[in-house]
C-alpha cells in the first residue's frame, strides 16, 4: 500500500533543506578579496609562501594543474554590525570541489599571517573559524593542493594522472564561492534535526508506530517553517521536532561506541609527499572539532604520520600533544604505519611495534594497548603472537567484511594464532571504517551484528577517511541526537579503549577463530608491483645482515654501533610495508619513490655491513665469506666469517632427451624446451615429477578482474591460459654453481631467459628467471608438479608455517585459491617432500593435479594490472627459485634463508666467530635476529623461534661473556621468568613450544670469549 503522506513529507523535507535551509544557515555574508600565488614546483614551507608576490584572483578562475600547489590570500573586513552573540564568524572556502567526498581531490590548509595552522579545507568541511572583532580586518592564507581525482569518482579506470610526468598541466578546478559568513546556529541545528529524523524514516519498518510519529513530526515542522522567513521560524520548526527527538531508545537497542578517526593512507592515490599535508589538514580539523565540542574524541593510528607532523608542522604537533594529555586526541595501534601483515617478515612486524611504541612513549608518554588495522588485506596467523608480545591486548580490523564468498561468523571473537597465542578481536558490523553516523550505517551495524546472543555492543569508526578529512561537526551533531533516540542504536562517543574495555566486560569469553584471517578478496596484492616486493624482501635481508655484523663488531672489537642509521633505514622499510604500498595498489609515483628508497637502503645498509666487517676481519687481503644467514651456507657456519672450500659443480651429460645434471644429491633432466623432464632425489630414489609430466612450466593467463585491477585475481583466470613451450634458444653455459642450461623465449611483447642448474652439495635445483615484461592484464606463473600424496600443503609465514588444505571441500577452501607464502611452499607425505623456495615471490597457488596424481605448486611471478598504475610491472625483473626435494623440513627452511641471505665475499686478516651459536639437541630452532638493544645500553638481543611446529630446545653459546640473561617481550622489556629461558653455569638453555618466539637480552661484561 502506498503512503502518499510519508512520500510527500520526505520530498518536502529534501526540497526545503536543499533550496532554503542550506543557504539560510548563514545569516550574513561578506565578500573576500582573493589573491593567488602559484608555486612553481613542489610544495614550499609556509614561511616562503608568506613572502611570495600574489596577484589578484576571482571566483570562477581556473587553477590546479595535477599535483600543483596554489597559495591563496584572503582579505576581508568583518562587518561592524555582526555582533558575536548573533552567531560565530567563519570563512566559507570552496576551492571548486567537484564531489562531496574529501580526500580524493582538491584540499587546502588555512594559516594565519604569522604561519600558524588554523584548519583544513575540504569538501563538506569548508569552514575556517575567525575570531576577529566586528570591524576588524582579517587575512588568512590557504595552501590549496591541486590533487587529481585519480579514482574518477569511483570508476577506477586507467589514468595517466599518477605521475607528474604524464599528468599534464591543464587546470582541474575553478575557484568557487569564498566569503566571510556569520552562522545562524538555530537554522544549523534545525538542519541537523531534520537530517537525523529524515534518515531514521528510511530505516524504520513501515509498520512501526515510531515511523508514523516521526513522519507526523516532520510534517508539523514543515508547517511551522516559513520558507520566506527561515531565520524567524527555525525555532518553531525545532520545537515541532523536540518530542520525537527526546524519546529514548528501547532497553534492547544495540549500543554503539562511536570513535572519531580518519583513515589516512600513507600512500595510495597520492604520494607520501601529499600524505604529509593530508595529515596536517586532518589533524587540524580534528583539533578544531575538539575545541568546539566537549564530547569529541579523535583517534590517531599511524606513528609515521605523527613523525611527519613533528617534522613539518611543529605548532600543530604541540597542539596534538596537549590534546593527547587531555585524553581527547587518542593514540591507538602503536605500529609505525598501518601495515600489511601477510608479506612483511616477522622481524619487520616486530619493528613496526618496536619503533612505533618507542616514539609514542618518548613524545607522548603513552603506549596503546589495541592494534588498529581497519584496512589491511587479511592477517597472518603469526600476528597474534607478535601483537601480544608487543604489549597489545586487543585487535581491530574492518576489512574482513569485504569477503566475497564467506561472511565471518563473528564480529567479536578470540583470535588464536599459529603458536596458540590469543588476542581479543573485533571487526565492526557497520562494515565501514569511515561512517558518517547516518541512520543507515547504524541500522546496518545493529542488523548485522553476529553475536547478539552474547553481547549487544559494537564499534563504529566515523569520519571521512582513506584520503583523510576526519569527523565533522555534522557527524557529532548526529551522535549527540542519537545518544538515546527511539528507533536508533544508542550512540556514545569514545575511544577504542573505551569500547574494548566495555566489550571485554560484557563478553569476556567469545568464540575462538584459529589461524589466519584470510581476506576472500584482493588476492592479487601478493604479486602486483613485483619490484617493490623484491625491494622489501631484499631490504629486510640487508638490515638483518647489517645489524648482525654491527652487533658483532661492537661486541668483539668495540666498534660504534650505528643506532641512528639503522633506525632510519628501518623507518624507510616499515613505511614501504604500508598496506597500499607493499601490496602494489598505489599510483606509479609511489613506486618510483620506493625504487629510490630501496636503492638508498641497499647503499647505506651495505656500507654499514662493510664497515662492520672491516672492523672484524682487519685490512688483509685473504679471501673470506661472511654468512649472515641463521643456517650454514656454502660450508660457512651461521653468523661467521671464514674461508670455504671449493664447491663441487654438477656433472653434465647430453642425451637425446636433453641435458642431465647430477650433483650426487639430485639428478635432473632438462628437456630441449627448458622444462624439467625428471628430478630424482638420489638418496631415496624418488622421482619428484609424476610420470609423463614436466616441471618448471611457464604459464600465461588472462588476468582481467571485474574491478580493482591491482588488487584482485579472480578464479576465472584459470579458464583462459597457455603454456610457454616454444624456446628461441637452449644452450649450456657457465653459471655461478658450474654448468647451467639457459633457455631464451619470446612471447607477446615480452622476452624471458631461464637458467637451470644444481646447488652444490644439496638436493636443490636452482632456477633463474630474467623477464623483460610488456604484457597487459596478464598473469605469469610457473608450475611444479609433485608426485606426493597429501591433503594439504605448508606455506612459510612469519616465524613458522601454515598448513592449508589442497582440497576444495568447502566454500572456505574454494575461496582460498591464491595465497601468500614467504620463502617457500611445500607438499609432503611421511618420509618425503617437495618444496619451491623463492627469493622475492609472495603469491602462490597449490592445488591437486588434474588427474589426482599429486599436487602442483605454482608461484606467481608477474601481473600487469592497469589501475591505479597503468604501467605496473612493465620492464625488467629477476626471480630466483629453488626446487627442493627430500624428507626434512629443516632443509627447506635452510634453503629459504640461504637463497635470501647468501654469503658475502670479503677480504681480511682472519676469520670471525659467530656472536651466538645454537647447539640444537631437539627440534628446529632458528636464531632469527642478533642486534643490540634499542635503549643503547649495549646489551645483546637474540630472537629465536621454533620453525617446525614441534617442541624444541637448544643451548646458546656466545663469543662473549655476559652477567645476566633475561627473557623479554618483543619491545625488549623484561617479562616474568618462564622455563623457556634458563641459565646454568653460564650456559643459556632455550626451550620452545611449537612456533613460539622468544627474545633474550644479555647484559655483557665486556670480556670476549674467543
Amino acid at each position: 500500500m502506498r503512503d502518499p503522506h510519508t512520500t510527500q513529507t520526505l520530498a518536502r523535507v529534501d526540497r526545503l533543506v536543499a533550496e532554503r535551509l542550506t543557504d539560510a544557515q548563514h545569516r550574513g555574508r561578506a565578500p573576500v578579496v582573493l589573491a593567488r600565488w602559484d608555486v612553481p614546483g613542489e610544495p614550499v614551507p609556509v614561511a616562503q609562501a608568506l613572502r611570495a608576490e600574489y596577484r589578484p584572483a576571482t571566483t570562477g578562475e581556473p587553477w590546479g594543474a595535477p599535483w600543483s600547489t596554489t597559495w591563496l590570500r584572503l582579505d576581508v573586513d568583518v562587518p561592524a554590525h555582526w555582533h558575536p552573540q548573533d552567531g560565530p564568524v567563519e570563512l566559507d572556502v570552496d576551492l571548486g570541489f567537484t564531489t562531496a567526498v574529501p580526500g580524493f581531490q582538491a584540499e587546502g590548509l588555512a594559516f594565519t599571517p604569522d604561519g600558524t595552522v588554523l584548519k583544513g579545507v575540504q569538501p563538506r568541511n569548508r569552514h575556517v573559524p575567525v575570531t576577529a572583532a566586528p570591524g576588524a580586518h582579517v587575512t588568512v592564507y590557504v595552501e590549496a593542493a591541486g590533487n587529481p581525482d585519480i579514482a574518477r569518482g569511483g570508476s577506477f579506470t586507467p589514468t595517466a594522472l599518477g605521475l607528474p610526468d604524464t599528468a599534464g598541466d591543464e587546470p582541474q578546478y575553478r575557484f568557487g564561492r569564498i566569503e566571510l559568513v556569520q552562522r545562524d546556529l538555530t537554522v544549523w541545528h534545525l538542519v541537523q534535526d531534520l537530517r537525523v529524523l529524515r534518515e531514521l524514516v528510511d530505516v524504520l519498518p513501515t509498520d512501526r508506530p515510531r515511523r508514523a510519529l516521526v513522519v507526523d513530526a516532520l510534517a508539523r515542522a514543515l508547517d511551522a517553517i516559513d520558507p520566506a522567513d527561515v531565520p524567524g521560524t527555525a525555532a518553531a520548526g525545532r520545537a515541532a521536532l523536540a518530542d520525537v527527538l527526546s524519546r529514548p531508545a528501547t532497553s534492547s537497542a544495540h549500543a554503539v561506541l562511536a570513535t572519531g578517526h580518519a583513515h589516512i593512507d600513507s600512500a595510495w592515490l597520492w604520494p607520501t609527499r601529499e600524505t604529509r599535508r593530508k595529515v596536517a589538514r586532518t589533524y587540524a580539523n580534528a583539533l578544531d572539532l575538539i575545541d568546539v565540542d566537549p564530547k569529541a574524541v579523535f583517534v590517531c593510528s599511524a606513528v609515521q604520520h605523527l613523525a611527519w607532523l613533528e617534522e613539518g608542522y611543529p605548532d600543530l604537533f604541540a597542539r596534538v600533544r596537549a590534546a593527547v594529555t587531555e585524553g581527547r586526541f587518542v593514540l591507538v595501534g602503536g605500529e609505525w604505519v598501518e601495515s600489511d601483515t601477510t608479506m612483511p617478515s616477522g622481524e619487520s612486524l616486530i619493528r613496526q611495534f618496536l619503533l612505533g611504541k618507542a616514539y609514542l612513549r618518548d613524545r607522548f608518554g603513552v603506549e596503546p594497548c589495541e592494534t588498529w588495522l581497519p584496512d589491511s588485506f587479511g592477517f597472518s596467523a603469526a600476528f597474534p603472537q607478535i601483537a601480544v608480545g608487543a604489549g597489545t591486548r586487543w585487535f581491530l580490523t574492518q576489512k574482513m567484511s569485504w569477503n566475497d564468498t564467506n561472511p565471518m561468523p563473528h564480529h567479536t571473537f578470540t583470535w588464536e594464532g599459529l603458536d596458540g597465542t590469543r588476542i581479543y578481536a573485533h571487526f565492526p558490523p557497520v562494515d565501514l571504517y569511515n561512517s558518517d553516523l547516518s541512520a543507515a550505517d547504524l541500522d546496518r551495524a545493529e542488523r548485522q551484528f553476529a553475536d547478539k546472543e552474547r553481547a549487544n555492543v559494537s564499534l563504529v569508526p566515523f569520519g571521512f577517511g582513506d584520503g583523510g578529512g576526519g569527523p565533522t561537526r555534522e557527524m557529532m551533531a548526529s551522535a549527540h541526537r542519537k545518544a538515546d533516540l527511539e528507533g536508533s542504536p544508542r550512540v556514545t562517543v569514545g575511544s577504542a579503549t573505551d569500547f574494548f574495555t566495555l566489550s571485554h566486560r560484557l563478553d569476556p569469553d567469545p568464540p575462538v577463530w584459529r589461524g589466519e584471517l584470510y581476506l576472500e578478496l584482493h588476492r592479487g596484492v601478493f604479486s602486483s608491483q613485483a619490484r617493490t616486493k623484491h625491494g622489501n624482501r631484499r631490504s629486510e635481508a640487508l638490515l638483518h645482515e647489517a645489524e648482525l655484523w654491527a652487533a658483532t663488531a661492537t661486541v668483539l672489537t668495540g666498534a660504534v654501533y650505528p643506532y641512528d642509521e639503522l633506525e632510519q633505514l628501518w623507518r624507510t622499510v616499515l613505511l614501504g610495508q604500508f598496506h597500499d604500498i607493499l601490496p602494489g595498489s598505489a599510483i606509479a609515483w609511489v613506486y618510483r619513490e620506493m625504487d629510490r628508497l630501496y636503492a638508498e637502503v641497499e647503499q647505506v645498509a651495505t656500507a654499514l655491513t662493510g664497515t662492520a666487517l672491516g672492523a672484524l676481519t682487519g685490512a688483509g687481503d685473504t679471501g673470506l665469506l661472511a654468512n649472515p644467514a641463521p643456517v650454514a651456507c656454502d660450508e660457512v657456519p651461521a653468523g661467521t666469517v671464514t674461508a670455504s672450500g671449493p664447491a663441487r659443480p654438477a656433472r653434465v651429460s647430453t642425451t637425446a632427451d636433453g641435458w642431465v645434471l647430477d650433483n650426487d644429491e639430485v639428478r635432473v633432466l632438462v628437456r630441449p624446451d627448458g622444462t624439467l623432464g625428471s628430478v630424482v632425489h638420489l638418496a631415496s630414489g624418488r622421482e619428484v615429477l609424476p610420470a609423463g609430466v614436466q616441471g618448471n612450466v611457464l604459464q600465461l593467463f588472462r588476468d582481467q578482474p571485474s574491478q580493482w585491477d591491482a588488487w584482485d585475481v579472480e578464479d576465472h583466470y584459470r579458464r583462459v591460459g597457455r603454456e610457454l613451450r616454444e624456446a628461441d634458444r637452449v644452450e649450456l653455459v657457465d653459471g655461478p654453481h658450474g654448468p647451467q642450461v639457459r633457455v631464451s623465449r619470446t612471447f607477446g611483447a615480452s622476452s624471458l631467459a631461464q637458467t637451470v642448474d644444481l646447488v652444490p652439495g644439496r638436493a636443490e635445483v636452482a632456477l633463474g628467471y630474467e623477464v623483460d615484461w610488456h604484457e597487459s592484464q596478464t598473469l605469469l606463473k610457473v608450475a611444479f608438479p609433485a608426485d606426493v600424496h597429501t591433503d594439504h600443503y605448508s606455506a612459510e609465514t612469519q616465524f613458522g608455517h601454515l598448513d592449508r588444505p589442497l582440497h576444495v571441500n568447502t566454500s572456505w577452501d574454494e575461496a582460498r585459491f591464491e595465497t601468500c607464502a614467504h620463502r617457500w611452499v611445500r607438499v609432503a607425505e611421511p618420509g618425503f617432500g617437495v618444496a619451491v623456495v623463492n627469493d622475492s615471490v609472495y603469491g602462490h597457488d597449490v592445488r591437486p593435479a588434474d588427474d589426482g596424481r599429486g599436487a602442483v605448486l605454482r608461484p606467481t611471478l608477474l601481473r600487469a594490472p592497469r589501475f591505479p598504475d597503468p604501467d605496473a610491472d612493465q620492464g625488467r625483473h629477476e626471480f630466483a627459485l629453488r626446487l627442493v626435494a627430500g624428507p626434512r623440513l629443516a632443509d627447506v627452511v635452510a634453503a629459504g634463508y640461504q637463497l635470501g641471505s647468501p654469503p658475502r665475499a670479503v677480504t681480511g686478516d682472519h676469520p670471525v666467530p659467530a656472536l651466538a651459536t645454537l647447539d640444537t639437541t631437539a627440534g628446529l630452532i632458528v636464531l632469527e635476529t642478533v642486534k643490540l638493544a634499542e635503549d643503547r645500553s649495549g646489551d645483546v638481543v637474540l630472537r629465536l623461534y621454533e620453525a617446525a611446529g614441534g617442541r624444541a630446545e637448544t643451548v646458546v653459546h656466545t663469543a662473549f661473556s655476559w652477567t645476566e640473561a633475561a627473557q623479554t617481550d618483543l619491545l625488549e622489556r623484561p617479562v616474568p621468568a618462564t622455563d623457556a629461558v634458563t641459565t646454568d653455569h653460564g650456559a643459556l638453555q632455550v626451550r620452545l613450544a611449537p612456533f613460539r618466539v622468544v627474545t633474550v637480552r644479555l647484559r655483557r661484561d665486556g670480556t670476549v670469549a674467543r
